[in-house]
């Protein structure tokens, strides 16, 4: 007989979906959350947000929501928050930034702890993603920590990479540095309106150029400006239909 909370899901309950995020970010009963798993097939685009703190990821990530939603998508965010030392749950400062929808049964947006050392990703992200896809929804946005040098774990996972830097931050090969370029399939010099972000992004795309196998996007952006958003979402999808 399958579990009252598996058959909850195959319901589509999103009570019965938040208890297994909640399982699953825990470590506890996976086999109740394979279990979900298991018939069910619907797939999603899986795309990850990722970069230094401070660099807008979530108002990025808000952008996002509300120009899929808009166009009919539904969309789950898994936001990855730094544990707190307190309560080892999530903190959710960032969270503020992204549209709540009430009431509306296409957005679903959930924020799981992430402690220090997990190279800005949670614990078992990839299950509580596959639960979010085949609950149905048609994207899974990925919001990492923003950890700088070790966040690079989130490329196992994910259909498309977007790593956002900004202008003024100082040493402009910092991101080769760490790695993050590396895993990019799009690089976005966000927050856009501040001077130097076209000089950012030509450089960039000059030092992308001498790595035949690193050759991403890159584009300029301002969520705060609503500037550059549907362009985005264009080079995210035309990197997710060659995948």
């Amino acid at each position: 007989m399958p579990d009252p909370l598996v058959k909850r899901y195959h319901e589509r309950d999103r009570l019965a979906l938040a208890r297994l995020l909640t399982l699953a970010a825990n470590g506890q009963r996976l086999d109740c959350a394979e279990q979900a798993l298991e018939s069910l097939d619907h797939r999603a685009r899986v795309v990850a947000v990722t970069g230094g703190g401070g660099v807008g990821k979530s108002t990025l990530v808000g952008k996002l929501i509300e120009l899929l939603r808009d166009r009919g998508e539904r969309v789950a965010v898994l936001a990855c928050d730094p544990q707190s030392s307190l309560t080892g749950g999530a903190l959710l400062g960032d969270r503020i930034r992204m549209p709540s929808r009430p009431g509306d049964p296409g957005l679903f947006i959930r924020s799981v702890a992430t402690p220090g050392g997990l190279s800005g990703i949670a614990a078992r992200l990839d299950l509580m993603a596959r639960l979010m896809a085949a609950f149905g929804f048609d994207i899974v946005l990925i919001e990492t920590v923003g950890s700088g040098q070790g966040d690079t774990a989130v490329r196992d996972m994910a259909d498309v990479v977007v790593v956002l830097v900004q202008p003024e931050t100082g040493d402009e090969v910092q991101w080769e540095k760490a790695g993050q370029l590396e895993i990019a399939d799009v690089v976005v010099v966000h927050k856009s309106d501040l001077r130097g972000a076209e000089l950012m992004e030509s450089q960039l795309k000059e030092a992308l150029q001498t790595n035949p196998k690193c050759c991403p996007t890159v584009l300029r952006v301002s969520a705060n400006k609503q500037q550059g958003i549907e362009e985005l979402w264009a080079a995210i999808d035309r990197v997710a239909t060659k995948c």
